[in-house]
């Protein structure tokens, strides 16, 4: 095959192809919706935000817990957090975890899961691309 058919064959193959989106801005991190009672803050969505990270409430509870250095629990598909903290600073910790423990390095898509690894460290593998990296405990 001759390289002017060669590259026919390619401009119509190219052609004939569907057009792929640019954006890779389908996923969005949901933000926060908390409300301080008392000493508390209590965040109301925290199903919400587990499911789009697939990790279970308590593991980002934990998370939390370590981040903000005071005692967090899941009651009632609530996540009760001892202390006054805005929904910025959530927010904030949030988005860290996600960025840490959710979304792939490499191809930037949150279909990943963890896998232990033993001695505080956890493997973050992704599921879309194959990729896998060390990432601490949480």
């Amino acid at each position: 095959m001759k390289d002017e058919e060669y590259t026919k064959l390619l401009d119509r193959a190219y052609s004939l192809a569907p057009e792929l989106s640019a954006s890779k801005e389908d996923f969005v991190i949901p933000t926060v919706d908390s409300f301080v009672q008392g000493t508390k803050t209590i965040v109301r969505n925290i199903n919400a935000i587990a499911d789009k990270a697939r990790r279970k409430p308590s593991e980002i509870a934990k998370y939390v817990s370590k981040e903000l250095a005071v005692p967090v629990s899941v009651e009632d598909q609530r996540m009760v957090i001892s202390g006054k903290f805005s929904n910025g600073e959530l927010d904030k910790r949030i988005k860290r975890y996600f960025e840490i423990y959710v979304i792939c390095r490499e191809c930037h898509k949150p279909d990943t899961h963890l896998e232990a690894a033993g001695r505080g460290m956890m493997y973050l593998i992704c599921e879309a691309c194959g990729a896998r990296y060390g990432v601490k405990s949480y």
